[in-house]
């Protein structure tokens, strides 16, 4: 077994101390070290897009990353958008378009297009469309993912 190593990192606004071993995935160390279930595991090669989560700002794959890379940094789960009280915009716009079915993309989904609407406060449908490509859905078909980020953008900028 390998030497285990103390990290502090910063999810969702609050500070975590955590002795890790060296080789685990941040995803792993989000879901069972944190209890934060809403960043899934599906692939764990990088290409399915479940596990998306902001790292300092930026949106990646959290099982590309070891949680050892995360000390000292700053990350944000779907967790850190709504909560079922006061949804974020696009968990309301997911919801009223129909854009999930089983919900295991969502999470990812939503992280993803949440910083592209930080970004992009009035995309087009291809923009959407290519934001979009890392993330893999076997259930809607995407069109209501699309309409569903129209619509919450559309919101977020206050139309």
């Amino acid at each position: 077994m390998s030497k285990k190593v103390d990290i502090k990192v910063t999810v969702n606004g609050k500070l975590y101390e955590r002795s890790v071993e060296p080789r685990m995935l941040l995803s792993d160390f989000i879901r069972h070290e944190l209890g934060l279930t809403g960043t899934h595991t599906g692939c764990e090669h990088g290409v399915c897009g479940t596990c998306t989560v902001w790292f300092d700002g930026e949106p990646v794959r959290s099982c590309l990353m070891f949680a050892v890379q995360a000390d000292g940094h700053e990350v944000h789960t779907v967790e850190s958008l709504g909560t079922p009280d006061n949804l974020h915009p696009l968990q309301q716009a997911f919801m009223e378009k129909h854009a999930l079915q089983c919900g295991f993309c969502t999470p990812g989904m939503l992280m993803t297009f949440a910083h592209f609407i930080q970004r992009h406060p009035n995309p087009t449908d291809e923009e959407i469309r290519e934001a979009m490509a890392g993330n893999l859905c076997r259930c809607t078909g995407y069109e209501n993912i699309v309409e569903a980020v129209k619509l919450a953008a559309q919101r977020m900028a206050g139309k």
